[in-house]
C-alpha cells in the first residue's frame, strides 16, 4: 500500500505547485467564441466612478467623480458617448427623505467626463431615485417620492394603522428637458388612488371594481413611508408608454405617455383613452384584490424593460418585457420574459375577467447552480443580439452571460470590498460589492467610434494580467486543462475552473489516495457541495492530468 500512495502523492504534488491564484474577483471566466462582443457598463454602490470594462475585465474608460458622491443608482451611455448618470452624497443622515435606492442629481458628461448638465431635485418635500429612463426627444423620465402628510393620507383614505412613519411617500414621474430644464410632463400615483377602508375619505369604492387604480392600502412594509419603492423605468417611443416597476406591490405597471399632464392626472384622454389610469398591471393580481397568493409570479423584481435595446426584429423576444424576480425563491433569484399582449389596434392590453395575462412567462433563466443566482434587491437581466443573456446578481456583484442552452460563457465580479478596490485572491461576500445593474453595449456601438478603448488595468489589485490571454481559441486542444480550485481552504462549497468549457472527468481523493467521487462536468466550471466532507486534504483531479490540493476547514 506505501508503494502504491507514494507515487500518486509524488504526483499530486506536482499539480499542487503548479496552481495558479484562484480567481476570486473580476474576469472569472470567458469563451470569447459563444460570449457577445462588447464593452460592460458598471456603477457600483459604495464609490463614485462609472467604469467601461472590455470582456477581459479590464477597464477601458472610466468617469471619475469625487469621493464624496455615490451612485443614484444608474448610468446610461448615449451613442455620442455623453454619459447620463444618477448621483447623491454618500452622506445622508441629515436628509428628510431617504431609503434605499435614493438619489438626488442627474448629470450629463461628455466622453472626457465634462460636466454638460446637471438637475437636481432632493429637498424636504421630494427626491429623486432608483433610475431614470431616456426618451427619444432627449428628454429624462425620472423616478420621485413626494412626502404626503399623516393628515393627507388620512383623507386620502390611508388605514392610520398604516402609517408608522406619521408620513407617506408616494412616487411620481417627471419629465425633465435638458435644453431648458423645464418639466414638460408629469404622473402622480396619487391622482389614481382607490380604498374601501373609509367611505366618509376620498377615493372610496370597490377595489377589485377599479384595477386601473391603485389600492392606497396595500401594503407590505409594515406602514413604511417608502411605500412604492419604484426601483425601475423604461419607456417604449414606438407605443408611447412608460412601464414602471413597482417591488413593494409586486408588480409592473404600464402608463401612457401620450398624455398632456392635464389628462395625465385624470382618466382620460391618450392614445388609451384612459388619462393616467393604468393601462396594465401585472404580477400580483392580490394587489387589486383579484387574485390570491398562488397566482402571483413576481416577487421583489427590479429591471423591467421592452426588449428592444441593440436587437433588430428577428430576435423571437423583441418588443417583449424582460425582468429580474428577485426573491421567487428562498435562495435563488430567475430572469423572465414575458409578452403583456398589447392590442395594436385597441391600443390597450386586453384582461381575461378582471385581470391581465399572461398566465405564465415565455421565458425562465435560472443559473446551472440556481443559488449563484440569488439577490434580494438590486441586479439586472440583459437580451443580448447573439440571442445569449447577460445577468447581474447585484447583492453579490456577480455576472454572467448564458446561453440558451443554459452554459455559462463569460462571468465577472466586481472587484469592490466596500467601495474600495479588492484583491484577487478576496473572497467576497454578499453586499460587499453591490452592483446596481450591468448593461454590455456591442463592439460597433456608435459611442465606441475613434475612442481609444486600449486598456487601462483593472479595478482589482494583485490582477492576473495573463489571464486573458491565455484563452485559446475554439477548437485549439489543451495540453493541460488549467484546474483552479478555490476557495481554498474551503468549508461548505468548492469552486472548480478549468479550461476549455468540453466534458471532462473529475475524480476526489483523499490524503490517502483513496477515489471518494468521480463525475463528469462540462461549462468550464463545477461548484459543489462539500458541506458532507470531514476536514482535512483532499486532491481533485481532471481528465487524469491536472490535480489541486484542497484543504477542507471549518
Amino acid at each position: 500500500m506505501k508503494h502504491l500512495f507514494t507515487p500518486f502523492l509524488l504526483f499530486l504534488c506536482i499539480g499542487i505547485f503548479a496552481q495558479d491564484t484562484p480567481h476570486t474577483v473580476g474576469l472569472l471566466s470567458y469563451n470569447p467564441a459563444k460570449a457577445y462582443d462588447g464593452y460592460n457598463l458598471i456603477y457600483p454602490h459604495n464609490q463614485p466612478n462609472v467604469y467601461l470594462l472590455d470582456n477581459c475585465g479590464e477597464v477601458v474608460h472610466v468617469w471619475q467623480d469625487e469621493p464624496q458622491w455615490r451612485p443614484g443608482n444608474t448610468a446610461y451611455l448615449l451613442p455620442n458617448g455623453n454619459l447620463v448618470k444618477t448621483k447623491r452624497l454618500a452622506a445622508i443622515a441629515n436628509d428628510p427623505i431617504w431609503a434605499g435606492g435614493g438619489g438626488a442629481i442627474v448629470e450629463i458628461r461628455d466622453w472626457d467626463n465634462n460636466l454638460l448638465w446637471s438637475f437636481e431635485r432632493n429637498n424636504e418635500q421630494e427626491r429623486l431615485h432608483h433610475d431614470i429612463a431616456l426618451t427619444d426627444q432627449g428628454t429624462i423620465l425620472m423616478i420621485v417620492w413626494e412626502l404626503k402628510t399623516q393628515e393627507e393620507a388620512i383623507q386620502a383614505g390611508r388605514d392610520p394603522s398604516l402609517l408608522a412613519d406619521g408620513e407617506l411617500w408616494p412616487d411620481y414621474i417627471i419629465e425633465v428637458d435638458p435644453e431648458n430644464d423645464e418639466i414638460v410632463w408629469e404622473w402622480h400615483v396619487w391622482d389614481h388612488l382607490v380604498q374601501d377602508f373609509d367611505p366618509s375619505k376620498e377615493n372610496y369604492g370597490v377595489v377589485a371594481d377599479n384595477p386601473q387604480r391603485v389600492d392606497v392600502n396595500w401594503d407590505t412594509s409594515d406602514g413604511d413611508a417608502d411605500w412604492m419603492h419604484t426601483n425601475a423605468i423604461d419607456y417604449n417611443a414606438e407605443i408611447g408608454q412608460v412601464i414602471i416597476s413597482v417591488p413593494t406591490f409586486h408588480e409592473v405597471w404600464i402608463i401612457d405617455k401620450t398624455t398632456t399632464t392635464q389628462q395625465a392626472a385624470g382618466s382620460t384622454g391618450g392614445f388609451g383613452g384612459r388619462g393616467g389610469d393604468l393601462l396594465y398591471r401585472w404580477g400580483n393580481p392580490a394587489a387589486y384584490q383579484s387574485g390570491t397568493a398562488e397566482d402571483q409570479t413576481l416577487f421583489y423584481q427590479h429591471d423591467i424593460h421592452w426588449i428592444d435595446d441593440f436587437l433588430d426584429f428577428s430576435n423571437p423576444y423583441f418588443g417583449r418585457l424582460a425582468v429580474f424576480n428577485n426573491q421567487v425563491g428562498e435562495d435563488f433569484s430567475t430572469a423572465n420574459i414575458f409578452n403583456p399582449g398589447f392590442d395594436m389596434y385597441k391600443l390597450g392590453y386586453p384582461m381575461m375577467g378582471n385581470v391581465w395575462g399572461p398566465n405564465s412567462f415565455d421565458l425562465t433563466i435560472q443559473h446551472p447552480e440556481p443559488t449563484m443566482m440569488y439577490s434580494t434587491g438590486l441586479s439586472s437581466i440583459q437580451v443580448l443580439p447573439n440571442g445569449n443573456f447577460l445577468i447581474c446578481v447585484g447583492r453579490f456583484g456577480y455576472s454572467f452571460e448564458i446561453t440558451p442552452d443554459n452554459e455559462i460563457v463569460w462571468e465577472y465580479k466586481t472587484p469592490l470590498n466596500g467601495g474600495a478596490r479588492a484583491s484577487q485572491g478576496d473572497v467576497l461576500s454578499e453586499n460587499n460589492n453591490l452592483t446596481f445593474r450591468m448593461d454590455r453595449y456591442p463592439a460597433e456601438y456608435a459611442a465606441f467610434e475613434g475612442r481609444d478603448l486600449s486598456s487601462q488595468g483593472w479595478i482589482e489589485l494583485n490582477p492576473d494580467s495573463t489571464f486573458c490571454e491565455q484563452i485559446l481559441p475554439a477548437g485549439e486542444q489543451f495540453s493541460s486543462y488549467g484546474l483552479k480550485a478555490y476557495p481554498n481552504p474551503a468549508a461548505s462549497q468548492l469552486v472548480l475552473e478549468w479550461e476549455g468549457g468540453v466534458w471532462a472527468e473529475f475524480e476526489v481523493f483523499d490524503l490517502w489516495g483513496r477515489q471518494l467521487e468521480r463525475f463528469r462536468a462540462t461549462g468550464g466550471r463545477k461548484y459543489m457541495d462539500i458541506s458532507d466532507w470531514r476536514e482535512g486534504v483532499y486532491f481533485v483531479r481532471v481528465n487524469g492530468m491536472d490535480v489541486r490540493k484542497v484543504v477542507v476547514r471549518r
